[in-house]
């Protein structure tokens, strides 16, 4: 008996005879698999080498880019800027964007929660947190002890706010300019208004911020957001007549504040823009993260293979194959599969067969890539490396959705 040995040489739990040993050790290796392949193909000992040159897919966030950003939005308003991280920074890491956005200028942060907010202050940023939506509701305490804002956008939950709270807490009342999905009905801000006043009397809250959002400021045409505009205008000016001074007001998110003046009053909330997401269409934002994954296996194919579930794409002539670890579970679009395309080494090669959960496979044609090969899935750099916006458009959704629903596999870097 010839035993097997893992690559600490003792002996493995199985064991092969002679004349099995030596039929593995005179295997040849397909020609079409380059030396990296070779490699890993070679018996247990090249198990600690293909670890070597196997690096897991990963996102690299590049705050260089969060900067350029940043200074992109400066140059088209003159109010200050609240760098929005909701959603983990739009899948980019909220605290490596915020670091990056506050040091380039913006002056505020949003989040969601006062949870993500008080993240953001564990890791050292003191810069006014504004949170909203509260999904799981509004711990008071926490905000109040962490110095985060919170909005407020209807007579009930103001209220509970108002009978709940210790010490003031600073609110932001937050009107429906024409979502029609969250904030104070205009018929009912009065009420929220005068509410507000009376939580201020008995020192509840503070009113320090009036919002709203824009519903149709992504087509890039001042035109539309006329009504909003004149909504938060009259908000604002009830909130004066009540004697809550001036808070700042805030309407525009990232296509607002890159297409229409008109919409910045004393604050823009920037949130996709950070990341190079320019829902109108009209500026050309840094991408601001790059999606890596290594070839894990390379094969020959005969004209006429199926490939993947259903056999959905057969090959049209002689060619290669190779397999990326990521699929459907990691954010990588089933609907792209008869689209798509990534980077190795400077071409762009297309993605043939379903998306799986776990894997995409790419026809490299003449080419047989080494295991271990670095592919680009998506990049800042355009040409051959698809952007976000490619990997968007060819699965029918917003760049929002690739760059939010990259999975938890995928291993994280900076930089």
């Amino acid at each position: 008996m010839v035993a097997l040995r893992v690559p600490n040489g003792s002996p493995g739990p199985f064991a092969a005879s002679g004349r099995a040993a030596c039929a593995c050790r005179r295997r040849r290796v397909p020609a079409d698999v380059h030396a990296g392949e070779a490699a890993v193909n070679r018996g247990p000992v090249a198990l600690e080498r293909r670890a070597e040159i196997l690096r897991p897919p990963t996102l690299r966030t590049l705050p260089v880019a969060v900067t350029a950003n940043v200074a992109k939005v400066r140059a088209r308003t003159q109010s200050p800027i609240m760098a929005v991280v909701k959603a983990d920074g739009y899948g980019h890491g909220a605290v490596p964007v915020a670091k990056a956005a506050v040091a380039a200028g913006a002056g505020w942060l949003g989040t969601t929660s006062v949870a993500e907010a008080c993240a953001l202050r564990a890791a050292g940023l003191t810069v006014p947190i504004l949170t909203w939506l509260h999904p799981g509701g509004i711990d008071v305490e926490a905000a109040v002890a962490a110095g985060i804002d919170v909005a407020v956008g209807s007579v009930d939950e103001l209220g509970a706010l108002v009978a709940g709270a210790t010490s003031p807490v600073r609110v932001h009342l937050h009107v429906d300019t024409g979502m029609s999905r969250g904030g104070c009905p205009r018929g009912r801000w009065d009420e929220l208004v005068d509410l507000a006043r009376r939580g201020g009397e008995a020192r509840r809250v503070r009113v320090v911020g009036v919002m709203g959002h824009l519903a149709l400021s992504d087509r890039a045409d001042p035109a539309a957001n006329v009504p909003a505009v004149a909504a938060m205008r009259q908000a604002r000016r009830t909130v004066r007549a009540a004697g809550l001074g001036s808070p700042p007001a805030h309407l525009a998110a990232t296509s607002g504040t890159l297409t229409d003046p008109a919409t910045h009053f004393d604050m823009v909330r920037v949130g996709a823009g950070l990341v190079g997401i320019d829902p109108s269409g009209t500026v050309e934002m840094n991408g601001a993260s790059r999606l890596t994954a290594p070839i894990v296996h390379t094969t020959e194919a005969a004209a006429g293979t199926p490939v993947g579930y259903d056999g959905a794409y057969v090959t049209d002539r002689a060619t290669h194959l190779s397999v990326l670890p990521v699929g459907y579970a990691d954010g990588i679009p089933r609907e792209c599969s008869s689209e798509a395309g990534v980077e190795v080494r400077g071409r762009r090669f297309p993605v043939v067969g379903r998306i799986s959960m776990d894997q995409i496979v790419i026809d490299t044609g003449a080419v047989a890539f080494p295991v271990g090969t670095s592919a680009t899935v998506f990049g800042p750099d355009g040409g051959a490396t698809p952007t976000v916006q490619d990997w968007a458009r060819w699965a029918g959704t917003i760049p929002h959705t690739i760059v939010t629903g990259i999975g938890p596999r995928v291993r994280r870097s900076i930089g």
